[in-house]
């Protein structure tokens, strides 16, 4: 039996991932839920799996250690900034912690896995092109490799034009043309910022050089990521795009369970891959800069997008102003290191206020 404290189990993943519990009642147990708002769903997810303990973070304060107590495996699937508590909490507490919250490594790689590493604890990723890379590798995130290829769908807003962008409004960009997610991330795939924040991610969870980490576009959605050697080969990671299958593996992994139908490879067709169009889609070039520049820089940029995409899902900017929002906050905000979890705090709150300001004028 394996007991799992699931935070953030009122979001898309947090769903799939019970789901995921459902389909193997043998073999899996929910310890503790956390939420974060959602105090409604949360009392009858409480009434279906009766964990041990539930939490809405808005209700007041979260008892860290009480949540991860009585657990083998943390699984962070908390949107934004507020997952990197966390995930610093589930290591400190020695639990194998299977992350699919972006923002815990994209704000606080270095400080995450320094503390895994002093800890002794196991970071599993979840996303499906982590996961897809981290299958490539034999489940060796040590493994020698010579490139590291992420795909992306290329969101809804592929082939628009710069005057087409500009009109975009936030019910057409949260249709995703391949995938199911909430909302925060369904509007960071269509700027293409999610694949900067992989590539981020990719860099700790890999021990990864920018320079040796790649990102194509492949509209079809079936190839998750590709890993090439030294010797010319390549190996990438083939299936439906389905997050209870990363999921499940993250959970179970060596061993794989059934899931879902495999591939039938007489009817899938013709599979491409496309150069990302990076002057189309800025933020992902300033997730990169970002990213190489290190420090509390992407806690910065995280911080202002958070703010950017709530104020386009409000009607309040456009589509083109996200970008134009984190660019003017990081020349704002000057880089600092990240030498703390506090420190990344007050990043994360200077670059929400400067963001308020460009946006509202206060």
């Amino acid at each position: 039996m394996i007991n799992i404290a699931l935070i953030g189990c009122t979001g898309s993943i947090g769903r799939q991932t019970l789901e995921v519990v459902q389909s193997y009642p043998d073999l899996f147990r929910v310890t503790a839920l956390v939420c974060g708002s959602d105090a409604e769903s949360l009392t009858a997810l409480k009434k279906q799996f009766s964990p041990r303990i539930a939490l809405c973070a808005s209700e007041g304060e979260i008892a860290y250690e009480e949540i991860f107590a009585g657990c083998d495996v943390a699984f962070i699937a908390a949107g934004g900034f507020a997952g990197l508590r966390y995930t610093m909490s589930a290591i400190e507490a020695g639990k194998r912690v299977l992350l699919a919250n972006k923002e815990s490594l994209v704000c606080g790689g270095e400080i995450v896995m320094q503390a895994a590493k002093r800890r002794g604890v196991e970071i599993v990723p979840v996303d499906s092109e982590h996961s897809a890379i981290f299958q490539a590798l034999g489940f060796d995130r040590h493994a020698k490799f010579e490139k590291l290829i992420l795909t992306a769908s290329g969101g809804p807003f592929l082939n628009f034009s710069a005057k087409e962008l500009a009109r975009v409004t936030p019910a057409m960009t949260l249709v995703h043309p391949v995938w199911k997610m909430g909302e925060k991330v369904t509007v960071d795939s269509a700027t293409l910022l999610n694949k900067g924040y992989e590539v981020i991610e990719a860099k700790w969870l890999f021990g990864a050089d920018f320079d040796k980490i790649e990102a194509v576009v492949h509209p079809e959605g079936i190839v998750h990521s590709v890993v090439t050697f030294a010797d010319g080969a390549s190996l990438a990671q083939l299936g439906f795009p389905d997050m209870r299958l990363p999921i499940q593996l993250a959970l179970t992994y060596p061993e794989r369970l059934p899931c879902m139908p495999a591939l039938d490879f007489s009817k899938i067709g013709a599979l491409h891959f496309l150069p990302l169009p990076r002057e189309k889609f800025p933020c992902f070039g300033l997730a990169l800069k970002a990213g190489r520049a290190g420090g509390t820089a992407p806690t910065v940029l995280n911080g202002a997008a958070e703010i950017a995409v709530r104020a386009f899902l409000k009607g309040h900017i456009t589509f083109p102003q996200i970008a134009e929002t984190i660019e003017e906050v990081l020349c704002k905000i000057p880089q600092r290191a990240a030498e703390s979890i506090p420190a990344l705090e007050e990043a994360d709150g200077m670059a929400r206020r400067a963001a308020q300001a460009l946006i509202y004028g206060k």
